[in-house]
């Protein structure tokens, strides 16, 4: 008999900040979280300056809706303006930045799915991290260290 899953609501106050690769990342609905099994849902918060570093999904196509703030995306190198109300989709392998190019603080819900075969295969960072923005000021010293040293290419959840 297979367990049915139940609707969960997850408020993004529960969930911690990730700000190891730029931005505030919030992973709000997931696996771990509320049992998903076709992909993952969350929020990032990019304050003005701010950026989100360049990476890649090599299993999961990602969908980008921008809520607020006025960003800019690098689809594999190539600059894009993205605006509230607009949503975007990257192919899976697309390499990816974000920067929050206006003067108010920016935030964008994002979906990827399907999900990979483990969760630390599927990010790539393509570009070092250890010093993204305003946010990186919120990371430890030991953890920024981790972020220096596995370098470029490096895949992390």
């Amino acid at each position: 008999m297979s367990i049915k899953p139940r609707p969960k609501i997850v408020d993004l106050s529960e969930v911690e900040p990730n700000v190891r690769r730029g931005g505030d990342l919030r992973a709000m609905l997931t696996p771990a979280t509320v049992g998903s099994t076709s992909g993952f849902m969350g929020v990032a918060i990019v304050q003005p300056g701010d950026r989100i570093g360049e990476h890649y999904h090599p299993y999961s196509e990602e969908f980008v809706y921008v809520v607020c703030g006025e960003l800019e995306v690098d689809l594999d190198g190539e600059p894009h303006p993205l605006r509230p109300e607009q949503g975007l989709m990257i192919p899976a392998h697309m390499r990816h930045r974000f920067r929050n190019v206006g003067t108010a603080e920016a935030r964008i819900v994002f979906h990827l799915g399907p999900l990979a075969p483990r969760p630390q295969l599927g990010h790539v960072d393509t570009e070092e991290t250890e010093v993204i923005g305003a946010a990186a000021v919120m990371t430890e010293p030991a953890e920024a260290g981790a972020a220096h040293a596995a370098g470029r290419g490096r895949v992390r959840s």
